[in-house]
Protein backbone atom coordinates (compact mmCIF):
# COMPACT_ATOMS: atom_id res chain seq x y z
CA UNK A 1 0.00 0.00 0.00
CA UNK A 2 1.62 3.40 -1.19
CA UNK A 3 0.00 6.48 0.43
CA UNK A 4 1.62 9.77 -0.03
CA UNK A 5 4.86 9.10 0.33
CA UNK A 6 6.40 8.76 -3.42
CA UNK A 7 7.85 5.10 -3.05
CA UNK A 8 7.51 4.39 0.84
CA UNK A 9 5.80 1.22 1.21
CA UNK A 10 3.06 2.01 4.34
CA UNK A 11 1.95 -0.95 6.74
CA UNK A 12 -1.43 -1.46 8.31
CA UNK A 13 -1.85 -2.23 12.22
CA UNK A 14 -4.75 -3.65 12.54
CA UNK A 15 -6.44 -3.01 16.40
CA UNK A 16 -9.37 -4.78 17.69
CA UNK A 17 -10.49 -4.37 21.39
CA UNK A 18 -12.11 -7.33 22.49
CA UNK A 19 -14.37 -8.79 25.37
CA UNK A 20 -15.38 -12.68 25.02
CA UNK A 21 -15.30 -12.61 21.32
CA UNK A 22 -14.73 -16.13 20.62
CA UNK A 23 -17.57 -16.15 18.57
CA UNK A 24 -16.70 -14.55 16.11
CA UNK A 25 -13.15 -13.84 16.91
CA UNK A 26 -11.64 -17.20 14.90
CA UNK A 27 -13.79 -16.05 11.24
CA UNK A 28 -12.43 -12.18 11.73
CA UNK A 29 -9.00 -13.03 12.19
CA UNK A 30 -9.32 -15.89 9.47
CA UNK A 31 -10.94 -13.09 6.91
CA UNK A 32 -8.28 -10.26 7.92
CA UNK A 33 -5.18 -12.54 7.37
CA UNK A 34 -6.45 -13.70 4.47
CA UNK A 35 -7.07 -10.22 2.42
CA UNK A 36 -4.97 -9.00 -0.43
CA UNK A 37 -3.59 -6.41 1.44
CA UNK A 38 -2.00 -7.96 4.02
CA UNK A 39 -1.33 -6.29 7.40
CA UNK A 40 1.48 -6.06 9.06
CA UNK A 41 0.08 -7.13 12.54
CA UNK A 42 -3.17 -7.80 14.18
CA UNK A 43 -3.48 -6.10 17.61
CA UNK A 44 -6.02 -7.53 20.14
CA UNK A 45 -6.38 -5.67 22.99
CA UNK A 46 -8.74 -7.77 25.42
CA UNK A 47 -10.76 -6.91 28.59
CA UNK A 48 -10.20 -9.78 31.18
CA UNK A 49 -12.06 -12.33 28.78
CA UNK A 50 -13.58 -15.24 30.36
CA UNK A 51 -14.05 -17.51 27.29
CA UNK A 52 -11.03 -18.36 24.91
CA UNK A 53 -10.82 -15.10 23.47
CA UNK A 54 -6.63 -15.03 24.03
CA UNK A 55 -5.78 -18.28 23.16
CA UNK A 56 -7.83 -18.08 19.89
CA UNK A 57 -6.08 -14.59 19.49
CA UNK A 58 -3.23 -16.31 19.69
CA UNK A 59 -3.68 -19.25 18.01
CA UNK A 60 -4.48 -17.02 14.94
CA UNK A 61 -1.97 -15.50 14.68
CA UNK A 62 -2.58 -12.15 16.70
CA UNK A 63 -0.56 -9.98 19.15
CA UNK A 64 -2.43 -9.92 22.42
CA UNK A 65 -2.21 -7.40 25.22
CA UNK A 66 -4.11 -7.56 28.01
CA UNK A 67 -5.92 -4.68 30.12
CA UNK A 68 -8.49 -4.93 33.15
CA UNK A 69 -11.85 -5.10 32.62
CA UNK A 70 -12.41 -1.93 34.89
CA UNK A 71 -9.83 0.26 32.81
CA UNK A 72 -11.45 -0.41 29.93
CA UNK A 73 -12.50 2.83 27.71
CA UNK A 74 -13.51 3.22 23.97
CA UNK A 75 -10.70 6.07 23.66
CA UNK A 76 -8.39 5.46 26.49
CA UNK A 77 -7.82 1.79 25.14
CA UNK A 78 -7.58 2.28 21.96
CA UNK A 79 -4.88 4.70 22.40
CA UNK A 80 -3.57 2.59 24.60
CA UNK A 81 -3.17 0.26 21.37
CA UNK A 82 -1.99 2.49 18.92
CA UNK A 83 1.11 3.31 21.21
CA UNK A 84 1.73 -0.36 20.99
CA UNK A 85 0.97 -0.60 17.11
CA UNK A 86 4.22 -0.62 14.41
CA UNK A 87 2.42 0.02 11.39
CA UNK A 88 2.30 3.68 9.65
CA UNK A 89 -1.54 3.49 9.48
CA UNK A 90 -3.97 2.07 12.23
CA UNK A 91 -7.15 0.37 11.52
CA UNK A 92 -9.77 -0.61 14.04
CA UNK A 93 -12.11 -3.12 13.95
CA UNK A 94 -14.90 -4.58 16.29
CA UNK A 95 -14.47 -7.79 17.67
CA UNK A 96 -18.03 -8.85 15.90
CA UNK A 97 -17.90 -7.35 12.22
CA UNK A 98 -16.22 -9.59 9.41
CA UNK A 99 -14.92 -8.23 6.89
CA UNK A 100 -17.15 -8.76 3.80
CA UNK A 101 -14.50 -10.09 0.90
CA UNK A 102 -10.50 -9.94 0.50
CA UNK A 103 -10.50 -6.77 -1.03
CA UNK A 104 -11.68 -4.67 2.39
CA UNK A 105 -8.53 -3.42 4.00
CA UNK A 106 -7.53 -2.81 0.41
CA UNK A 107 -10.29 -0.57 -0.24
CA UNK A 108 -10.41 1.02 3.28
CA UNK A 109 -6.58 1.81 2.82
CA UNK A 110 -7.37 3.33 -0.96
CA UNK A 111 -8.30 6.82 0.15
CA UNK A 112 -5.60 7.40 2.17
CA UNK A 113 -2.93 8.05 -1.25
CA UNK A 114 -4.76 11.26 -0.68
CA UNK A 115 -2.82 13.31 1.83
CA UNK A 116 -5.27 15.26 2.76
CA UNK A 117 -7.69 12.85 3.35
CA UNK A 118 -7.05 12.28 7.15
CA UNK A 119 -9.22 8.98 8.06
CA UNK A 120 -11.42 6.42 6.37
CA UNK A 121 -14.90 4.59 7.36
CA UNK A 122 -16.43 1.94 5.45
CA UNK A 123 -19.66 0.28 5.25
CA UNK A 124 -21.96 -2.08 7.56
CA UNK A 125 -24.13 -4.84 6.22
CA UNK A 126 -27.01 -6.17 8.49
CA UNK A 127 -26.24 -10.23 8.99
CA UNK A 128 -28.63 -12.91 7.50
CA UNK A 129 -30.92 -13.07 10.58
CA UNK A 130 -31.04 -9.08 11.73
CA UNK A 131 -34.92 -7.90 11.73
CA UNK A 132 -35.98 -5.94 9.03
CA UNK A 133 -35.96 -2.74 11.41
CA UNK A 134 -32.02 -3.73 11.43
CA UNK A 135 -31.08 -3.79 8.20
CA UNK A 136 -33.46 -1.09 7.30
CA UNK A 137 -30.88 1.25 9.57
CA UNK A 138 -27.82 -0.15 8.58
CA UNK A 139 -29.36 0.49 5.05
CA UNK A 140 -30.25 4.16 6.06
CA UNK A 141 -26.83 5.33 7.49
CA UNK A 142 -24.21 3.19 5.45
CA UNK A 143 -25.41 3.44 2.08
CA UNK A 144 -23.89 2.81 -1.22
CA UNK A 145 -22.98 6.27 -2.20
CA UNK A 146 -19.19 7.05 -1.82
CA UNK A 147 -18.51 10.53 0.42
CA UNK A 148 -15.97 12.62 1.15
CA UNK A 149 -16.49 15.55 3.75
CA UNK A 150 -14.41 18.49 4.47
CA UNK A 151 -15.14 21.55 5.96
CA UNK A 152 -16.75 22.99 3.65
CA UNK A 153 -19.46 20.90 3.58
CA UNK A 154 -20.29 22.16 7.64
CA UNK A 155 -22.98 24.42 6.37
CA UNK A 156 -24.65 21.93 4.19
CA UNK A 157 -24.53 18.70 6.32
CA UNK A 158 -24.06 19.93 9.69
CA UNK A 159 -22.98 17.61 12.29
CA UNK A 160 -23.16 14.87 9.55
CA UNK A 161 -19.94 15.98 8.41
CA UNK A 162 -18.72 14.28 11.20
CA UNK A 163 -20.31 10.83 11.05
CA UNK A 164 -17.70 8.08 11.32
CA UNK A 165 -17.53 4.98 12.95
CA UNK A 166 -14.73 2.78 14.32
CA UNK A 167 -16.93 -0.79 13.64
CA UNK A 168 -14.67 -0.48 10.10
CA UNK A 169 -11.92 3.24 9.89
CA UNK A 170 -8.32 3.51 9.02
CA UNK A 171 -6.46 6.58 9.84
CA UNK A 172 -2.76 7.32 9.52
CA UNK A 173 -1.02 7.24 12.94
CA UNK A 174 0.87 10.23 12.27
CA UNK A 175 -2.28 12.34 11.86
CA UNK A 176 -3.66 10.05 14.69
CA UNK A 177 -1.06 11.34 17.17
CA UNK A 178 -1.33 14.91 15.42
CA UNK A 179 -5.13 15.47 16.57
CA UNK A 180 -4.30 14.38 20.11
CA UNK A 181 -6.06 10.65 19.54
CA UNK A 182 -9.09 9.84 20.91
CA UNK A 183 -10.95 11.54 23.30
CA UNK A 184 -10.25 9.52 26.82
CA UNK A 185 -12.16 9.26 29.31
CA UNK A 186 -15.24 8.97 26.45
CA UNK A 187 -18.42 6.65 27.17
CA UNK A 188 -19.46 7.16 23.46
CA UNK A 189 -18.98 8.85 20.41
CA UNK A 190 -14.76 8.56 20.06
CA UNK A 191 -14.62 8.38 16.66
CA UNK A 192 -17.06 11.08 15.76
CA UNK A 193 -15.83 13.40 17.62
CA UNK A 194 -11.88 12.54 15.90
CA UNK A 195 -13.59 13.10 12.37
CA UNK A 196 -14.77 15.98 13.29
CA UNK A 197 -11.19 17.17 15.32
CA UNK A 198 -9.67 16.47 11.51
CA UNK A 199 -12.15 18.27 9.78
CA UNK A 200 -11.92 21.40 11.90
CA UNK A 201 -7.95 21.02 11.34
CA UNK A 202 -8.62 21.24 7.25
CA UNK A 203 -8.62 17.64 6.30
CA UNK A 204 -11.11 15.22 4.62
CA UNK A 205 -12.64 12.18 5.84
CA UNK A 206 -14.48 9.60 3.56
CA UNK A 207 -16.76 7.07 3.94
CA UNK A 208 -15.84 4.12 1.43
CA UNK A 209 -18.69 1.94 0.92
CA UNK A 210 -16.57 -0.72 -0.85
CA UNK A 211 -15.02 -1.56 2.35
CA UNK A 212 -17.65 -3.51 3.51
CA UNK A 213 -18.17 -5.28 7.10
CA UNK A 214 -20.89 -7.70 7.79
CA UNK A 215 -21.96 -6.07 11.17
CA UNK A 216 -25.37 -5.66 12.96
CA UNK A 217 -27.04 -5.94 16.38
CA UNK A 218 -30.30 -7.32 18.21
CA UNK A 219 -30.59 -4.73 21.01
CA UNK A 220 -33.74 -5.19 23.07
CA UNK A 221 -35.72 -2.27 23.74
CA UNK A 222 -33.84 -1.48 26.78
CA UNK A 223 -30.76 -1.73 25.52
CA UNK A 224 -31.39 0.72 22.45
CA UNK A 225 -32.42 3.37 25.52
CA UNK A 226 -29.27 2.60 27.50
CA UNK A 227 -26.90 3.06 24.02
CA UNK A 228 -29.05 6.52 23.62
CA UNK A 229 -28.34 7.48 26.65
CA UNK A 230 -24.74 7.44 26.76
CA UNK A 231 -24.80 8.90 23.42
CA UNK A 232 -26.86 12.24 24.54
CA UNK A 233 -24.02 12.17 27.58
CA UNK A 234 -21.55 12.07 25.06
CA UNK A 235 -22.84 14.98 23.08
CA UNK A 236 -23.59 17.11 26.19
CA UNK A 237 -19.97 16.09 27.55
CA UNK A 238 -19.13 18.13 24.13
CA UNK A 239 -21.42 20.25 23.51
CA UNK A 240 -19.36 22.22 21.13
CA UNK A 241 -20.70 19.81 18.71
CA UNK A 242 -24.27 20.60 19.09
CA UNK A 243 -23.62 24.51 17.42
CA UNK A 244 -23.34 22.60 14.50
CA UNK A 245 -26.64 20.28 14.48
CA UNK A 246 -28.78 17.93 16.56
CA UNK A 247 -29.48 14.36 16.24
CA UNK A 248 -33.28 14.81 16.59
CA UNK A 249 -33.74 15.84 12.76
CA UNK A 250 -31.36 12.47 11.63
CA UNK A 251 -33.48 10.13 14.01
CA UNK A 252 -36.52 11.53 12.51
CA UNK A 253 -35.25 10.91 8.92
CA UNK A 254 -34.38 7.48 9.88
CA UNK A 255 -37.90 6.76 11.54
CA UNK A 256 -39.85 8.18 8.25
CA UNK A 257 -37.83 5.78 5.80
CA UNK A 258 -38.34 2.68 8.22
CA UNK A 259 -42.25 3.04 8.03
CA UNK A 260 -42.46 3.42 4.84
CA UNK A 261 -40.08 0.47 4.33
CA UNK A 262 -41.42 -1.49 6.66
CA UNK A 263 -45.26 -0.78 4.56
CA UNK A 264 -43.59 -1.04 1.33
CA UNK A 265 -42.01 -4.56 1.73
CA UNK A 266 -44.94 -5.91 3.60
CA UNK A 267 -43.72 -5.75 7.25
CA UNK A 268 -46.56 -4.28 8.68
CA UNK A 269 -46.55 -6.02 12.20
CA UNK A 270 -43.06 -4.52 12.64
CA UNK A 271 -44.58 -1.14 12.56
CA UNK A 272 -45.36 -0.87 16.50
CA UNK A 273 -42.10 -2.15 17.30
CA UNK A 274 -40.75 0.79 14.45
CA UNK A 275 -42.47 3.14 17.36
CA UNK A 276 -41.25 1.75 20.22
CA UNK A 277 -38.12 1.74 19.09
CA UNK A 278 -38.41 5.59 17.84
CA UNK A 279 -39.76 6.54 21.67
CA UNK A 280 -36.95 4.43 23.52
CA UNK A 281 -34.23 5.87 21.49
CA UNK A 282 -35.33 9.70 21.82
CA UNK A 283 -36.38 9.50 25.59
CA UNK A 284 -32.64 7.79 26.32
CA UNK A 285 -31.23 10.04 24.04
CA UNK A 286 -33.20 13.43 25.84
CA UNK A 287 -32.44 11.75 29.49
CA UNK A 288 -28.73 11.94 28.40
CA UNK A 289 -28.54 15.02 27.28
CA UNK A 290 -29.88 16.52 30.79
CA UNK A 291 -27.98 14.19 32.99
CA UNK A 292 -25.96 16.45 34.36
CA UNK A 293 -29.07 16.69 36.36
CA UNK A 294 -29.62 13.64 37.42
CA UNK A 295 -28.58 12.00 40.47
CA UNK A 296 -25.28 9.78 39.92
CA UNK A 297 -27.35 6.37 40.75
CA UNK A 298 -29.98 6.63 37.97
CA UNK A 299 -27.08 7.71 35.76
CA UNK A 300 -25.64 4.05 36.45
CA UNK A 301 -29.11 2.60 35.75
CA UNK A 302 -29.53 4.20 32.69
CA UNK A 303 -26.26 3.92 31.10
CA UNK A 304 -25.40 0.74 29.26
CA UNK A 305 -21.49 1.48 30.24
CA UNK A 306 -22.27 1.34 33.79
CA UNK A 307 -17.98 1.47 34.88
CA UNK A 308 -17.51 4.18 33.18
CA UNK A 309 -19.16 6.25 36.19
CA UNK A 310 -16.78 5.30 38.69
CA UNK A 311 -15.02 8.06 40.68
CA UNK A 312 -12.20 8.20 38.33
CA UNK A 313 -13.84 8.88 35.28
CA UNK A 314 -15.89 11.33 36.71
CA UNK A 315 -13.44 13.46 37.51
CA UNK A 316 -11.12 12.53 34.74
CA UNK A 317 -14.18 13.23 32.46
CA UNK A 318 -14.63 17.14 33.93
CA UNK A 319 -10.93 17.97 33.31
CA UNK A 320 -10.62 16.35 30.16
CA UNK A 321 -14.09 17.52 28.74
CA UNK A 322 -13.27 21.41 29.92
CA UNK A 323 -9.98 21.77 28.02
CA UNK A 324 -11.53 19.84 25.46
CA UNK A 325 -14.43 22.18 24.24
CA UNK A 326 -12.12 25.52 25.07
CA UNK A 327 -8.88 24.06 22.84
CA UNK A 328 -11.29 23.52 20.05
CA UNK A 329 -13.63 26.45 20.40
CA UNK A 330 -10.40 29.00 20.53
CA UNK A 331 -10.03 27.24 16.86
Amino acid sequence: MRCGRGETELRASIIIPTLNAEEHLPELLYRLHNQKTKPCEILVVDSESSDDTTKLAIRYGARVISIKRTEFDHGGTRNFAVKQAVGDMVVFITQDALPRNDQFLEELLLPLNDINVAAVSGRQIARKDASALERFTREFNYPEVYSRKSIEDLKELGIKTFFFTNVCSAIRKETFLQMGGFQEPIIMNEDMILAAKCVLQGYSVVYNPNACVIHSHDYSLLKQFHRNFDIGVSLRMNDWLLQYATAEKEGARLVTRQLGLLWKKGYKKSIPRCFAEATVKYSGYRLGLAYRKLPIWLIRRFSMHKNFWSTQHQQSVTVTVGESTNSRIAR
